[in-house]
């Protein structure tokens, strides 16, 4: 029943997903952007953020203040907007309501590949060891060549599912071998707990939370399979470039978080345990499974240019692009991040 439910709910999202996205290109409108066109300096800036383990810096330096106290000066007030997940938060930056988002790879190419008017800032992590196939507890599956006829639930249109096609590949087989399963990826416990899937293809936090709650046994993750899992820092260039001094500081922050990292004070912690809804000790596991920087570089292009390739082998977007076209590392260079990223 749970299944059936949740494939009909994902095919209209995805219906709706794909409309918005086709009229994105006409979105750009709102305050923000009529300030950017005017070449004025915005006096708000508005951060997309998401309960992702993959941002965790970004969430001290909010909770540190240090965004809004370099930008106090500078009269801009900040504002931040939470979602859930990355389509939502694409839809906000196409609209104007949001004016840079800590994003994954699948919403990165998607939104640009839909037309947003989108430049990639920063990247915010490199994370192989965060994307993990689960076999479920009352199963003895080990190895990818075992999985012919199996099930396997993750989100379609996800990294989850180019992990999963990743992972079959490494065992000679294909997507076509197994019976695929559309969850939402709060659904990946239930699935595995009443046998409706043999194995999840999920990302963390998830990840820490189902292995160390007994309900499935990682068999695989991406560093095995060549996925990078790469997430970055993105901002609409009409923003971006009437604001490029607001941006920076943004990576700055972003950075010193990173450096944070390794003295996280207990309330901080805390905090940021609560928001992904681990414990304290299960974010300190998990932050060591994220290369977290803002660095781009070339092998983060070969990352998001092999999701592209993925996008398209699988009927979500018509045709490849080079990811390069729409990276702008100015911002970096003038953040001076190299104090914090040593």
């Amino acid at each position: 029943m749970l299944l059936g439910v949740k494939k009909r709910v994902n095919k209209l999202v995805s219906v709706a997903l794909v409309a918005s996205l086709t009229v994105v290109g006409g979105l750009l409108g709102g305050c923000g952007s009529e300030q950017a066109a005017k070449g004025k300096q915005a006096k708000e800036v508005n951060i997309a953020i998401q309960p992702s383990a993959a941002f965790i810096p970004l969430f001290v330096a909010k909770e540190k203040g240090w965004i809004e106290e370099d930008l106090k000066d500078k009269g801009v007030k900040v504002n931040w907007n939470n979602f859930e997940s990355g389509p939502p938060m694409n839809e906000s930056l196409a609209s104007g309501s949001s004016d840079l988002g800590v994003i994954g790879d699948v919403p990165i190419v998607s939104g640009i590949a839909a037309g947003q008017k989108n430049e990639l800032v920063a990247i915010t992590c490199q994370a192989p060891l965060s994307y993990a196939v689960l076999a479920g507890k009352n199963n003895q599956l080990s190895s990818p060549a075992e999985f012919k006829g199996k099930t396997i639930a993750t989100v379609v249109g996800s990294t989850g599912h180019n992990l999963t096609q990743k992972f079959l590949t490494s065992g000679g087989l294909s997507i076509n071998d197994v019976k695929l399963v559309n969850i939402s990826a709060g659904d990946a416990e239930a699935v595995l707990v009443n046998g409706e899937a043999d194995a999840v293809a999920i990302w963390e936090p998830n990840v820490t939370r189902l292995e160390e709650n007994g309900t499935g046994r990682i068999i695989s993750d991406g560093s095995k399979v060549g996925l990078l899992g790469v997430n970055g820092l993105v901002a609409r260039a009409e923003f971006a470039k009437a604001n490029p001094e607001v941006v920076s500081i943004i990576i700055k922050n972003y950075a010193r978080g990173v450096k944070e990292l390794a003295n996280l004070d207990n309330d901080t912690l805390n905090k940021i345990a609560a928001y992904l809804s681990l414990k304290p000790e299960q974010v300190k596991k998990v932050i060591k499974k994220f290369n977290y920087t803002v660095l781009i570089d070339d092998k983060d292009i070969a990352g998001l240019n092999d999701t592209i390739k993925f996008l398209v082998n699988i009927g979500r977007l018509k045709e490849e692009y080079d990811i390069a076209k729409y990276v702008n590392r100015d911002y970096i260079k003038a953040a001076n991040v190299d104090q914090y990223l040593k």
